[in-house]
């Protein structure tokens, strides 16, 4: 199969020519149709995650067709449509036993812990506890998307943030996981709030959801901005970036009581960021973290796409081929461009 590798962190990513997988036992192999571009990636390709072994293809949101089958898998066969959380639980550990596959002692990572979906093919294994399969009314580049970043955002809202309607919420980051997160929580009855320092992408998310923005590059203090437009502070606030300003910012604008949830991952030198933990007690304010989505919440999150309340497809930007990748990829810290970017060519 072909496939976008890389054999030094940091270094060329090439198309080359590799071996076909073959499934695990309890794991089936997916001919993928899409997959998605993520900034989770492009921290891998840094050599940011100890899971990583070189050489390596990354790739983590996906869908398309399984093409075999594991001799101990009981619910698929071959030709179903499917997609996955890109945290796969292995099923039997305390966490998953507790439904809490996203944090699986265990857990099976394609693109991280395993090659990923930036190939015509890729394993996957636990494939009992973890595909789900695709409605026909979804196509394979918006199932793909709902894998990482509106997966992981539905959970930061809905499951984590316990977002209720009528409340004001903080989106720090107007890329695939902010713009996921203005969309689910104005569905959701909330009041939304983008926050970014790009004017194009602010615009986007009013279009998706948001009430309200703030170009924080041009704005002298930001918290102060988010307290104004809500009269006392958020809710809820999410930093869907990662980046020390934007998580301190994110506790800081809460209102008593708020909630801040961590969608962006923070890593290498931003592995300790500041915390206003005065403001933390004071005002006896919740920190949570948040990790992908079980595949067994996907259904609340596909009923809401087929009742017309979520419309995901509409987070797609561009559409690229597998060839591409070898230089989409390195550019995913520039933060260029709106919507998601979806490999959708094979050949």
């Amino acid at each position: 199969m072909k496939a976008a590798i890389y054999s030094e962190f940091g270094g060329p990513i090439s198309i080359e020519t590799v071996p076909d997988p073959t499934p695990t036992k309890r794991g089936v192999v997916i001919r993928v149709e899409a997959t998605g571009l993520c900034r989770s990636d492009w921290h891998g390709w840094m050599g940011h995650d100890p899971d990583i072994r070189l050489p390596h293809v990354p790739g983590h949101e996906l869908a398309g067709v399984i093409e075999a089958v594991g001799s101990d898998v009981g619910s698929w066969r071959v030709g179903q449509r499917v997609t996955l959380p890109f945290v796969c639980g292995c099923g039997s550990c305390p966490q998953c036993s507790a439904g809490h596959q996203q944090v699986c002692d265990r857990q099976f990572q394609p693109g991280f812990t395993h090659w990923g979906s930036f190939a015509q093919y890729v394993a996957i294994d636990y494939a009992d506890a973890n595909l789900v399969a695709i409605p026909e009314t979804i196509d394979f580049a918006t199932a793909a998307s709902l894998g990482c970043r509106f997966a992981t955002a539905f959970r930061a809202i809905v499951d984590q943030g316990q977002v209720r309607g009528g409340q004001w919420v903080a989106v720090h980051g107007a890329g695939g996981v902010g713009l996921s997160a203005t969309m689910i929580a104005n569905a959701m009855g909330a009041h939304v709030i983008a926050i970014d320092i790009d004017d194009q992408k602010l615009d986007f998310a009013r279009t998706v959801g948001a009430v309200a923005t703030v170009n924080a590059q041009n704005t002298e203090d930001v918290v102060a901005e988010i307290q104004a437009i809500t009269g006392g502070g958020a809710d809820l606030s999410i930093d869907a970036l990662g980046s020390p300003t934007t998580c301190f910012n994110s506790v800081a604008c809460l209102r008593k009581r708020g909630k801040h949830v961590q969608v962006g991952l923070m890593l290498a030198d931003h592995q300790h960021p500041p915390v206003p933990m005065g403001k933390v007690i004071a005002g006896e304010l919740e920190i949570l973290g948040s990790h992908g989505m079980q595949a067994h919440r996907y259904p609340a999150m596909l009923a809401m796409i087929a009742a017309g309340k979520l419309k995901p497809e509409k987070l797609i930007g561009t559409r690229i081929p597998l060839s591409d990748a070898v230089t989409a990829l390195p550019a995913m810290n520039r933060h260029q461009g709106t919507g998601v970017t979806i490999i959708d060519r094979f050949a």
